[in-house]
């Protein structure tokens, strides 16, 4: 299969995002993994903008869902109407029946709406009232959080967190690249004039490809040492999951794919190490007390754990 598509996606987003090729390259990688994104980071940085552009890109449908403290999980998955003429309940999709969804500010509703998304994000499906309705194909969830409001919010639980692939950040544009979205911006939207460079079709099958990547025995022993030191290291209260160990996995074919390899490296497995896993721990009382964060462990575990020599 011929994963070069994945750069015609990338290019075209970039003509409305400016710089942030880290970021624009991690989302490629969780949709041919078929995972979720968690963009934490502060208002104004394109967090709206990147979901439609990618969405535009791929041809597929999109919908936003501003979550709020009173939004039900009907306003999420959708609910049953009464049809007096048929005297039968008619099923009334919610703005989850889509292709890229965007959930803005998840954490800012309960977590009985959070939860609502559980089935979605892991199953591909919606039940409603004992009816199951099966997502379209690809289904990408992008969710949004705001790190620096917490009056209001309610945190993600750690069942939901683990539903995400990645956890990435866009942080602020540098002098040039701010120049140049004031340039981009200043008489047009380029995300007006922004077409698809493939179809939901393509995705599903580059999704399928991407299964075919080799894992050789060392890189797959390489992702078990790693995700087994999490769950040893002083540092960690609780590690990731083996959920955690494939996320791994299916993110390493994923960028193997993007860079035109049919195998995986271990670079592959360092560099997507921090957005895959550090979401997932649970540090000690005494390292939140001292204000660190996953992040700075998971570097310092990466450093301690022998690279396998030959991975092809």
């Amino acid at each position: 299969m011929d994963f070069s598509l994945c750069h015609k996606i990338i290019e075209n987003i970039s003509r409305v995002i400016v710089g942030k090729n880290h970021t624009v390259e991690l989302l490629l990688v969780a949709l041919l993994a078929e995972g979720h994104v968690l963009l934490e980071d502060v208002p104004g940085v394109a967090k709206t903008l990147l979901a439609k552009s990618l969405a535009k890109s791929v041809g597929g449908s999109f919908n936003r869902v501003q979550f709020t403290p009173d939004l039900l999980p009907a306003d999420v998955t959708g609910f049953n109407i009464y049809d007096q003429k048929t005297c039968r309940f008619s099923f009334h999709p919610g703005p989850v029946i889509t292709h890229v969804l965007l959930a803005d500010e998840i954490n800012r509703t309960i977590p009985r709406t959070q939860s609502s998304l559980l089935e979605c994000m892991e199953e591909r499906q919606v039940t409603v009232d004992g009816q199951t309705h099966h997502l379209p194909s690809p289904f990408f969830v992008m969710a949004t959080q705001n790190p620096i409001e917490l009056e209001g919010t309610f945190p993600l639980p750690e069942a939901q967190l683990d539903r995400f692939l990645l956890k990435i950040r866009l942080g602020y544009p540098d002098k040039d690249e701010e120049i140049r979205i004031l340039k981009r911006f200043q008489e047009s939207d380029p995300l007006q004039q922004l077409n698809a460079v493939a179809t939901p079709d393509d995705i599903t099958k580059l999704q399928q490809a991407r299964r075919g990547i080799h894992v050789s025995e060392p890189i797959r022993e390489y992702i078990a040492d790693i995700v087994r030191a999490t769950r040893d290291h002083p540092a960690i209260r609780f590690g990731a999951s083996p959920r955690g160990s494939l996320a791994l996995m299916r993110a390493g074919q994923a960028r193997a794919a993007l860079h035109g390899r049919e195998f995986i490296l271990p670079d592959d497995i360092k560099y997507l190490t921090p957005p895959v896993l550090a979401h997932r721990l649970i540090l000690s009382e005494e390292e939140r007390l001292r204000g660190e964060n996953s992040d700075h462990t998971i570097d310092e575990l990466i450093g301690q754990i022998p690279v396998p020599a030959a991975a092809g």
